[in-house]
């Protein structure tokens, strides 16, 4: 297969840019390397081709340039919104009206006339009707196999009292077998009167004869009766059958593929998942061309260092579809539970700062093993108090690795260190993100979820440095962006209105409005941001000749519409390496 690599610039891209004449109008050379796929090294022979900004154009010497082979595909009558300048200065990305594939990879992208130039006698030919394309969403935070299991599980979405959470619960048992698990997932007190947190008691009124274990919306908290209790050491999960598993992973691949999310950065590999079956079955899934979706999978930070090494050396790492990614760590639990560890206890609960999960010396040791051994390192932390420590472990950490010269996973010594969520900060600390050059790994659609109480819990002062994503920006930090998927819905779109409205889904409440987003910032933190966070800035969250074919096309321009427009954006077709995935009916 022939490859055309980076023929743009992108962040860390070496490419240089020389102007030259072609047709009257200023041009750019830009190299572009055609890599020959064998058994042997890659051959690799670097050649000149003349582009416009990211366009193809024909140049006054045709034999200047070798002529670019035929497509297999060819995308037409379009509005291609490209990413390109958005990938490094977060602004208004360039357009192109049509794109061509050939493999896995963007051929061309430019005007309709040079695409339909790489038609070939095999060529499909796709009419996009003149809609929007854009670069497929990265979802850079998600938990898959847990949200598929949740599509077989009880589901608490909306509820609003203690008696229609337990009215769910019988529903479930009515159809359930003899003695059968009931799970569920998804109930947030915070929506009822009194806002009380449900106890086994509340579920033994259900049923005392089917064990139940039920998550809150966050995660991090559960509740199950006294059936499960006595059987604290087996869960639903760990029951689960193989088919029982594969079915929850294809519910939730086409939730994600109906999404246009084309790439995630997923966590399923925890304790319930302690024999790595998620990611055998995502392997499995590969194998038969069933896997819809590029994979980066997290590690539990928690395993002994020679553990992680042989979970990393098992899978390729380059594998563009499915590999091992970063190191996850928790350094507390959530705002919704009053879990989250903060600097100062609470505002509407005085005696309580929450839960940190780590001593700050013992987390410091742990962080700098890892990272020597050549581990990237994601620490869940929404507190205040739980950003600190992981700042304060990178800081160190960081410094321990850069005076043996250890290198990241790129082969360079820039880290990618992340914090996870990042909900509650100070100034203070966005300016150590941007000095420790951390990134803020974002879920935007949380704040639609919280701002009905974020305020109260945090008091005024904290609640305006909290979901901070134009001062994050605004001080340099690379912002990637997710769902925490089942957490909040994959749909991205929820996540762009956040980003750009601050107000919740009905439009009437609006909080702390100087952290907006424009469009193009969003877009760029959904795409080219979620890409960097994983090192593959070079590969993906573009649409420029030699990354991957990872698109969607939606029925709507995100970027000429009334922000309250995107709530309602549909997605009529995903593609994956040049593969559609999912198309409308």
């Amino acid at each position: 297969m022939v490859r055309h690599h980076r023929s743009r610039t992108c962040p860390g891209a070496d490419t240089s840019h020389h102007a030259v004449s072609c047709g009257g109008s200023e041009m750019k050379v830009a190299q572009i390397v055609y890599k020959e796929k064998s058994s042997s090294p890659s051959i690799i022979l670097g050649i000149l081709a003349v582009i416009s900004t990211v366009f193809i154009c024909a140049t006054a010497n045709p034999q200047a340039q070798p002529a670019l082979p035929k497509a297999d595909a060819i995308y037409l009558h379009g509005n291609v919104y490209t990413g390109m300048a958005g990938a490094s200065s977060f602004h208004e990305a360039e357009r192109a009206q049509a794109l061509a594939v050939r493999g896995e990879r963007i051929l061309a992208v430019g005007t309709e006339a040079d695409i339909r130039k790489l038609r070939g006698p095999a060529t499909t030919v796709v009419d996009l009707q003149g809609h929007f394309v854009m670069p497929g969403f990265n979802d850079a935070h998600m938990h898959l196999v847990e949200a598929g299991f949740k599509m077989l599980a009880v589901d608490f979405a909306g509820v609003r009292s203690i008696e229609e959470f337990r009215e769910r619960i019988r529903k479930q048992v009515e159809n359930a077998a003899p003695t059968e698990w009931i799970t569920g997932f998804g109930w947030d007190e915070t929506l009822w009167r009194p806002p009380d947190l449900p106890t086994r008691e509340d579920i033994d009124e259900v049923t005392t004869d089917h064990p139940v274990y039920v998550k809150r919306t966050d995660g991090h908290v559960a509740v199950a009766n006294t059936l499960a209790l006595k059987r604290a050491h087996v869960t639903a999960d760990t029951k689960a059958t193989p088919e029982k598993l594969r079915q929850a992973i294809e519910l939730a691949l086409q939730d994600i593929a109906r999404s246009g999310v084309t790439s995630v950065q997923d966590y399923s590999d925890d304790s319930a998942q302690g024999e790595w079956k998620g990611f055998k079955t995502f392997e499995q899934l590969e194998r038969e061309g069933k896997l819809t979706v590029r994979i980066s999978e997290w590690l539990p930070f928690t395993e002994p260092v020679d553990v992680l090494t042989q979970r990393r050396a098992a899978h390729p790492q380059s594998d563009p579809m499915l590999h091992t990614g970063m190191l996850k760590a928790f350094m507390d639990g959530s705002l919704g539970s009053r879990t989250a560890a903060m600097l100062q206890p609470y505002a509407d609960d005085p005696k309580n700062a929450g839960l940190p999960q780590y001593e700050q010396s013992k987390l410091n040791a742990m962080a700098k093993e890892r990272l020597q051994a050549g581990f990237q390192l994601g620490f869940h932390a929404i507190g205040d108090k739980g950003v600190q420590m992981a700042l304060d472990a990178f800081a160190e950490a960081e410094k321990a690795a850069r005076d043996k010269g250890v290198k990241a996973p790129d082969g360079t010594m820039d880290y990618r260190l992340r914090v996870e969520h990042a909900q509650v900060t100070n100034p203070q600390q966005v300016t150590r993100f941007h000095d420790l050059k951390v990134i803020a790994s974002m879920q935007p659609s949380h704040l639609l979820t919280d701002m009905h109480w974020a305020e109260s819990r945090l008091g005024s002062q904290r609640a305006a440095h909290s979901y901070a994503w134009a001062e994050f920006l605004n001080h340099g930090v690379k912002l990637a962006f997710g769902t925490d998927y089942p957490v909040e819905a994959v749909s991205p779109f929820r996540g762009l209105y956040a980003a750009v409205t601050r107000k919740d889904e009905t439009g009437k409440q609006e909080y702390y409005p100087a952290q907006k987003l424009t469009i193009d910032q969003a877009i760029a933190a959904y795409t080219t941001g979620s890409a960097y966070a994983e090192f593959a800035e070079k590969e993906k969250g573009t649409l420029a000749p030699g990354m991957f074919a990872d698109f969607v096309v939606l029925d709507r321009d995100l970027t000429a519409i009334p922000p309250e427009k995107i709530l309602g954006t549909r997605v009529l077709r995903t593609v994956v390496g040049g593969k559609t995935v999912y198309q409308v009916d």
